[in-house]
């Protein structure tokens, strides 16, 4: 899988973008700064505009909340899609930040984000799909998903 490109290693993971997300408030889900990437905090949406629902440690367990983390990175990777056309003009990951709405009990955030992270290091290899990262416990997200994330990366240079 080395010498493949990030859209043949997505295409060989056999998972399906859902639809890119649009604004609920007044933000941009997307933009491009000098050679980096910015996307906006991306919920829990499915292929049919749902959202996972509910709070880690009482409605959903660790695994769930992390099958819920690898759906947020779908969701990223959708608007990365409709924007850019394709997953080969991202260079790297810069930097995740995972947010996981749980009971204060909860202590397993990292597990629970590295749904969307693994995801990512499959997308761009296991070098430029890994940034920097952090993984923090919330009282309550929009809509009660059970977890949102924002990501930052680095435009190929052509």
């Amino acid at each position: 899988m080395n010498n493949f490109t990030p859209d043949q290693r997505f295409a060989s993971l056999n998972l399906t973008l859902p639809p890119p997300p649009t604004p609920l408030g007044v933000y941009k889900p997307f933009l491009i700064v000098d050679k980096f990437v910015y996307v906006s905090g991306h919920g829990t949406v499915k292929e049919d505009r749902s959202l996972i629902i509910g709070k880690v440690g009482i409605d959903l367990n660790a695994d769930e909340a992390k099958l819920a983390a690898q759906q947020v990175g779908l969701a990223i990777l959708a608007t990365l899609k409709a924007n850019l056309g394709t997953f080969n003009k991202i260079k790297r990951v810069i930097k995740v930040l995972g947010m996981v709405n749980a009971v204060p009990e909860f202590e397993r955030h990292p597990f629970v984000i590295n749904g969307c992270s693994e995801l990512f290091a499959k997308v761009w290899g296991p070098e430029n799909g890994v940034g920097v990262r952090s993984a923090v416990g919330m009282g309550s997200l929009p809509d009660n998903i059970p977890v949102e994330i924002e990501a930052m990366f680095e435009l190929e240079q052509n």
